[in-house]
């Protein structure tokens, strides 16, 4: 069947470099990646969805979140002094 279509600039550079690397025509090339794009469509997978359960993240008892970034701190001048004294 002949048919006219409008491509892309940057797609229909990559077709034609795919089709010269391949060493096929333009026709076949454009035939064939088409082809592979609906048969991916086909074997998408219909199974169950993928669930994600959440988590409660609290804190433990006796965790004061103010002073999360105190220990950030300290845990950052611990870190840079082990590095400089090596």
């Amino acid at each position: 069947m002949r048919t006219t279509l409008t491509l892309d600039p940057i797609l229909a550079k990559k077709l034609k470099d795919l089709a010269h690397r391949r060493g096929q025509s333009f026709k076949q090339t454009l035939n064939e990646v088409v082809s592979r794009g609906l048969a991916a469509q086909e074997r998408r997978p219909t199974g169950t969805r993928y669930r994600v359960e959440p988590h409660h993240g609290g804190f433990r008892p006796g965790i004061d979140r103010g002073k999360l970034n105190q220990l950030v701190d300290q845990l950052e001048v611990e870190d840079f002094v082990e590095k400089t004294t090596r």
